[in-house]
């Protein structure tokens, strides 16, 4: 348990790095560009950012050595704080998106945003299979959560990407908001399946 323990602490401040510096170049590069995906991936990887930390608090609180109870109640607090980060992520590209989409913006093509996409899709799905398998291990949902939440930092590459492409190549002007816009459903699901799991772990809390 120790070894999964510090396994996941490394992966949550892996992440934390990674997406600082991701956050830093997408938002620069995208405020320069005009490009909505470009923007949406860098404060994707801000909210990224915090779920990451919201994991860090809860294995930093409770540890392998840890109590049922105590591990209950840091399940459940990181649970409610990766639901907020959903939430936030989903609104914002929502609206961003959808202005984009009425106003028919029309974003430059990014060199940037094309390499930095690249570098997420690479880097994005190692670190998401990652967590799953360890939060599989440890039994954590909110580590599962977190998981989930990176690989829709990988989408987000993959949209972005493909919707400065398909601006590029095709003129699309508007595959660059919709690829990010499609997600959002989904993004929203997975808050309210955590808010449903932080709401589990307290009943079963309570119970105990």
């Amino acid at each position: 348990m120790e070894q999964l323990h510090r396994r996941a602490l490394r992966l949550e401040w892996l992440t934390t790095g990674w997406n600082v510096l991701e956050a830093i170049i997408a938002i620069g590069a995208g405020l320069l560009s005009g490009s909505v995906a470009l923007i949406a991936f860098g404060f994707d990887s801000l909210i990224e950012v915090l779920s990451a930390v919201a994991l860090l608090w809860r294995l930093i609180s409770a540890g392998p050595k840890a109590t049922a109870a105590e591990h209950s109640r840091a399940e459940r607090g990181a649970l409610f704080l990766v639901a907020l980060t959903f939430f936030l992520l989903g609104g914002y590209i929502a609206v961003d998106a959808t202005k984009a989409l009425i106003a028919r913006s029309v974003p430059e093509t990014s060199a940037i945003g094309f390499g930095l996409s690249v570098a997420s899709l690479i880097a994005m799905p190692a670190l998401g299979y990652a967590k799953q398998v360890t939060a599989r291990k440890m039994g954590s949902k909110a580590l599962a959560a977190d998981a989930i939440e990176t690989w829709v930092c990988a989408y987000l590459s993959a949209a972005l990407l493909l919707g400065l492409g398909l601006h590029s190549l095709m003129g699309w002007w508007w595959a660059d908001p919709a690829g990010a816009l499609i997600m959002v459903p989904f993004i929203v699901w997975q808050g309210l399946k955590a808010v449903q799991e932080a709401s589990e772990e307290g009943e079963g809390e309570s119970v105990a």
